[in-house]
């Protein structure tokens, strides 16, 4: 199963995720539950970076991904940055409830 942790700051934002492991819906390479995780999870890391003036710390290993936001953003760092991850937690939401024995998002 694919877990995924949403962290958030003391105003509710959401300040950084960890995805870890592998959802077993497929072998590996044919896992369209996992490939749907990915790209949704890689696509936030891409977004992040090309748009905001601070780059997300970002620890990547075989079935893990964490990105967190640095810290002093500018407001409007912030504001473009909960665009963007709430667009993961929508996105990683749907893919629980269409696979929910696959896929756990926590908050």
């Amino acid at each position: 199963m694919v877990t995924v942790k949403l962290f958030r700051d003391n105003q509710g934002r959401i300040s950084g995720f960890e995805i870890r492991g592998h959802a077993g819906y497929a072998p590996e390479g044919q896992d369209i539950v996992c490939a749907g995780v990915s790209m949704v999870a890689q696509t936030t890391v891409i977004g992040l970076i090309r748009h905001l003036h601070a780059h997300p710390v970002v620890k990547r290993d075989h079935g893990y991904l964490e990105c967190s936001l640095p810290r002093g953003l500018a407001e409007s760092d912030i504001e473009k940055a909960q665009i963007i991850l709430t667009t993961l937690e929508e996105g990683l939401k749907a893919l629980e409830n269409s696979y929910p024995e696959y896929v756990k998002v926590l908050e």
